[in-house]
């Protein structure tokens, strides 16, 4: 009976810390992530038709609930305040970590709380987003189910008792399931989740999340069928002088989608300030003032796709496109401020066609045989808006590419994207994203993946350890091993005999030299040349230096002498203990 349980343990070790495992678990992710996500497009859909008596209201905006024909349009300013009244206590009291747009809290589990996300969230966030978005909040729904889909494989990697590295990547890998089978963007989906959730494109990251997402993707187009997320006209660019045209909505792309960040922290702020009753009660409460909005502008109803379409088809005036543009920054700002729960990829997509229709309404305008039809601008500017807000170039340019398969706007796409990103840094230091953590005094250092917590104040040079008697460099092998197996070190430094550091000698050289029966070699012949550490520097520096040298003591330099020897362990220990006083420093 020992050896089946054996190999089991064994099949069990593999699963939870190989390579392979990991791929076997991101399929299993992306099947889970995908039927969640068809599950969440039900679930909004249901709720629209109870709530609007249609599945999507903005297709015919303005008209009457079925049920309620004598109401007229005015049953949508009824809509959100009932919503509010079911979500609002399933979020205070199932999990608070619901409300809002759901992207910053997974960037947030990613990289500071090793991938866990409590299992409940899925449930809450779903039904909640659902009731929201169906009872009129003006919010997307990529947020909900990046969370939904997160939270999925957050718990069955909880569940597998996975290390916190393999379950960052499992969790980026629901992510990515759940863009893809939400917007049938295979592609943009890893490139979503590895841009934004990740900030990690290494090669085992790369494979998790590709298969979770083709995964996904191959059983959402089963379930629901295979068709772009927006259908259109083929466009073409004209005149090359629309490239200036592409530019300039690049830069005020950036502006719009700093604006929209801006805009939708401040009405949270306003909100946050004039409510003093129970939170549960906040949406039904300000439902009221949502559906104010909804009754002057029902286009802005749910995600409004319908309207976006229209805009993108050139069914929309001018100033009607601008009226939508701040309309839809007010209504998702105010859908999120009361309390809603739902994405903001929606809006900035619906604000960027919006605002891309109207340059291109101008630019036709004033040159009319050398501009293509406004539609070509809506697409580039719902890339561009993203970008500004999210900051996520690479995402946007693919995404919007899956997401209509134009590939004829690409170049213009990639030119005002990569403006309205670089615009976007030099307007403000924050994204939408990280802008809600920011606020929160939370900074997730995202230009280091795996987040690990800051390093301790001290120098290298106070947890140095003593400097190991160096080798010769013309020691034989004989008398290195004896060294080493003496000593108990990793590796030994190499000097000449002018006392010049001339490498350092790993313990598995010696270890092959010996096997090989190398008799004639020396100690130099055996060194590896390493960076020497400078007295002063870092700990931050000098794990980056030990990790890049495989993980070798390093010596420590102060004018031109060698003055210590620290190892990947004394920097662990520093960090852990605080730095203990070197070898020869007198005690406190």
């Amino acid at each position: 009976m020992r050896v089946p349980r054996e190999r089991y343990l064994v099949l069990w070790d593999r699963l939870r810390g190989g390579s392979a495992g990991l791929l076997v678990l991101a399929v299993g992710v992306g099947a889970g992530a995908s039927l969640g996500a068809v599950a969440f497009r039900w679930l909004v859909s249901a709720a629209t038709k109870v709530f609007s008596g249609a599945s999507d209201y903005t297709a015919h905006p303005g008209a009457a609930h079925p049920l309620l024909p004598w109401a007229g349009r005015w049953f949508v300013v009824a809509a959100p305040v009932v919503a509010g009244l079911l979500y609002g206590p399933l979020i205070h009291l199932g999990a608070r970590e619901a409300r809002g747009h759901g992207v910053p809290e997974v960037m947030y589990a990613v990289t500071a709380r090793g991938g866990r996300i409590r299992p409940r969230v899925a449930l809450v966030k779903s039904v909640a987003s659902a009731l929201c978005i169906g009872g009129g909040g003006s919010v997307g729904r990529e947020g909900p189910i990046v969370q939904v889909g997160s939270a999925l494989a957050s718990a069955a990697g909880q569940a597998l008792r996975l290390p916190d590295s393999r379950l960052r990547l499992l969790v980026g890998a629901g992510a990515a399931g759940a863009v893809s089978a939400t917007f049938n963007a295979p592609i943009a989906a890893v490139f979503f989740s590895l841009e934004l959730i990740l900030a990690d494109f290494a090669v085992e990251s790369f494979a998790a999340v590709v298969l979770a997402s083709v995964t996904s993707s191959a059983i959402s187009r089963a379930l629901l069928g295979d068709h772009p997320f927006l259908t259109l006209p083929a466009f073409h660019v004209v005149s090359p002088v629309e490239y200036l045209w592409y530019a300039g909505l690049g830069l005020v792309a950036a502006i719009v989608g700093v604006g929209f960040s801006r805009v939708l922290y401040l009405v949270e702020d306003v909100c946050d300030r004039c409510w003093r009753g129970p939170e549960w009660l906040r949406p039904a409460a300000g439902g009221l003032l949502l559906g104010g909005v909804l009754l002057v502008l029902p286009e802005l109803y749910g995600v409004g796709y319908p309207v976006l379409d229209r805009a993108v088809a050139g069914g929309y005036p001018l100033l009607l496109l601008l009226l939508l543009l701040v309309g839809k920054m007010l209504a998702a700002s105010l859908t999120i401020g009361i309390g809603g729960s739902g994405g903001v990829f929606g809006p900035t997509l619906f604000i960027g066609a919006m605002l891309g229709a109207a340059a291109g309404d101008a630019a036709h305008a004033v040159m009319p045989g050398l501009t293509a039809p406004p539609g070509a601008y809506a697409l580039v500017g719902m890339g561009a808006v993203f970008a500004g807000a999210a900051r996520t170039p690479i995402t946007a340019v693919v995404m919007i590419f899956e997401l209509t398969g134009e590939y004829s706007v690409v170049l213009p796409l990639m030119v005002a994207v990569a403006l309205a990103a670089g615009a976007s840094r030099l307007v403000s230091a924050d994204t939408i994203y990280t802008r809600k953590l920011h606020r929160r005094g939370i900074d997730l250092g995202r230009d280091h993946p795996s987040a690990l917590p800051a390093l301790p104040v001290p120098t290298v040079d106070a947890v140095a350890g003593a400097m190991p008697t160096a080798l010769p460099a013309d020691a034989g092998l004989a008398e290195v091993a004896e060294r080493f197996a003496a000593g108990g070190h990793d590796a030994l430094p190499v000097v000449d005999d002018r006392g010049r550091l001339r490498g350092v000698v790993p313990a598995v050289e010696v270890e092959r030299a010996l096997r090989d029966d190398a008799g004639g070699v020396t100690a130099a012949d055996l060194a590896s040349t390493v960076p020497v550490l400078r007295a002063g520097q870092s700990l931050d520096e000098a794990l980056d230096a030990v990790v890049r040298a495989g993980g070798l003591g390093l010596p420590v330099q102060r004018d031109d002498c060698l003055v210590g020897w620290v190892t990947h362990r004394d920097i662990l220990a520093a960090v852990t203990t605080g730095p203990r006083p070197r070898a020869g420093a007198p005690g406190p």
